[in-house]
Formats: structure tokens, sequence, C-alpha cells
């Protein structure tokens, strides 16, 4: 029986356009305890961003509870590129998803440095995570400005010959001029978004509540603006046949359908594995049950298919 889920990304074939995103599951292993959780209701997994040398991640508290969402300051706190390929990867199931490596680095040497290693590796895919510090530059994002955006994507793209997703910031002037730099640097597709910067206070303390004053902003409140980001990419990522991995806020079939119809070929699942272990499963059966009422083949049938009524003169 043909699966109407079953999604081309990059060269790939995914079971699923669900991907378990980033610093959400771990390493791959963090939900297997859960009962009823399964990697295979999953097309990807994307594992914890992962710098060259270990990082133990930012000072306490990095975590906050906001109204509709998360704020988080994790610090991308990792073992290293070494221990995840020689001692997390072999514990994997490649049979069970496809496995997506989160390139992180603090220059534009580092960043290729972690691509070239993960090349070698079982690794499916490279997600290269483009808000990292510049610390050359002060500790400006890589991601805030397209012609630095390209250099890195450059540079991992002479690392590999695997696919590269370019993770887009939502916190910069022009996403879609990112886009386009990141496409024209040699990047196979696009995750979008990312997290936005947002704080929170202790009135009683009357402090910051994460250690690191700021943090990334996660969770049904972002939905609306991942909605449009994603909506703006496609305008330069459709017609280059680009695909993209819509993400932010997204907990229903509903939200996924949204996304889809905006110009996502895949959507990423983060903040609501927290309460929801097994949202992706639920995604998918909605997701599978809106083809089958519309007489759709295929995920594709929806992907750009926003009807954008014409405005009365």
């Amino acid at each position: 029986m043909t699966n109407p889920l079953a999604t081309s990304f990059c060269g790939l074939e995914l079971t699923s356009p669900v991907v378990l995103l980033s610093g959400c599951v771990g390493f791959g292993e963090e939900y297997t305890r859960v009962e009823g959780f399964s990697n295979r209701d999953a097309g990807a997994v994307v594992l914890k961003g992962t710098y060259l040398e270990p990082r133990l991640g930012n000072a306490p508290h990095r975590l906050c509870e906001t109204p509709a969402g998360m704020l988080n300051a994790i610090g991308l706190q990792n073992p290293g590129a070494d221990a995840v390929i020689n001692e997390i990867l072999p514990g994997l199931d490649f049979t069970e998803t496809r496995f997506f490596a989160n390139v992180c680095g603090s220059t534009i040497e580092e960043y290729a440095e972690v691509t070239r290693r993960f090349h070698d590796s079982p690794i499916d895919a490279m997600e290269i995570n483009i808000s990292c510090p510049n610390v050359k530059k002060g500790g400006v994002e890589f991601g805030n400005r397209p012609e630095t955006s390209g250099r890195v994507i450059a540079a991992c793209r002479a690392a590999t010959t695997k696919p590269i997703i370019a993770k887009l910031s939502p916190n910069q002037t022009d996403i879609a001029a990112n886009a386009r730099a990141c496409i024209d640097a040699g990047a196979d597709a696009l995750s979008v978004i990312n997290t936005v910067m947002g704080m929170a206070v202790d009135i009683n303390k009357q402090q910051p509540v994460l250690g690191n004053r700021s943090g990334g902003l996660s969770g049904p409140a972002i939905r609306p603006i991942a909605l449009l980001k994603v909506h703006q990419v496609y305008q330069e990522a459709g017609p280059r046949g680009i695909p993209i991995i819509g993400q932010g806020g997204i907990q229903t079939a509903h939200d996924a359908i949204e996304f889809f119809l905006a110009g996502a070929t895949a959507v990423g699942i983060g903040t609501a594995l927290f309460y929801d272990p097994l949202a992706a499963k639920k995604v998918n059966d909605g997701v599978r049950s809106y083809l089958a009422e519309r007489g759709l083949g295929s995920i594709g049938d929806l992907v750009g298919s926003l009807q954008i009524p014409e405005r009365p003169d």
C-alpha cells in the first residue's frame, strides 16, 4: 500500500514529513523509555547541537515556561563531535528513521571541521546552526547577515557531499535574502525558523529569570511568526526546488497542514514533545486523515498550495 506520508527530502526518502527537532530529543534516545514513543513515527530526528569540543552550556536557570511557550538558554551543551560520532551514533538504530546532525561553530573554520567529521559518519544529513555566536566578531550571530550566513554554508558545503540544511533565524531584517544567500552558497534545504529571542523577569528578585538574561522563545506563541517566515522563504526557495522544514510551535495536524500550505515540505516538532511525547504520531494520523478526506495522494499535493485571494480594486 502506498504511504501518503512518504516524503522526498534532499534525495532522502522519509517515511513521514515529521522531523523531531534539535535540542528536544537529546541525541535520539531521550524519549525511547516513554511507553508508546518510537523514532519510527518521525521521518527524521535532528540530534543536539554539536561543536568541535565539549561545551558545558550556560549557567542556570536555563529554562523558563512562558504563556503559550518556553524560553531556553541551554547554551548548546554537548560532548563534542568526536564523542557524538564514536560513542553515540553507534547506539542509534538507523533502520528506524533518518538522523541529521546539528552542526555548530564559533568560527567558520570550526563549522567546516565539524561538518567534515560528520561527513565520515553514518549521519544522513547536516543541519547547519548559523545562529551560533561568531567569536571573531564580538559574539554577533553568523545568521544575522546574509553575507556571513553564506560564508558558513559555503565552508560546510566544501567539507561534505551530504545534504546540508541551513537553519534560519527569525531575528534578522530580511529572512528571504538570507535564504537566497544560503541557497547560492550550496544549501540543499532550509529550516525555518529557529527560536525568537526573548526574556523573562523575576519581579520578586527584580532580576532576569535566565542565567543568560535572554533566551530563545519556542512553542505556540511563535507559530504565526514562523508560518509567515516559511511563506516568505518559500517565495525564494520554492521556484528553485529547495525544500523547507517548517517549524515553530507546531502541536497538531492542523498546525502542520498550515505549514505545508505555506510552503514547507516537512514540519518540525520540538517544544510540544515536552508535554506530549507522542505528538508526532498524532500529527501523522491527522495529516493522513486530511489527505484521505480530500482525495489527495501525498504531502506534495499540499506543499505551497496556499491560495491568495486577489485584493478588490
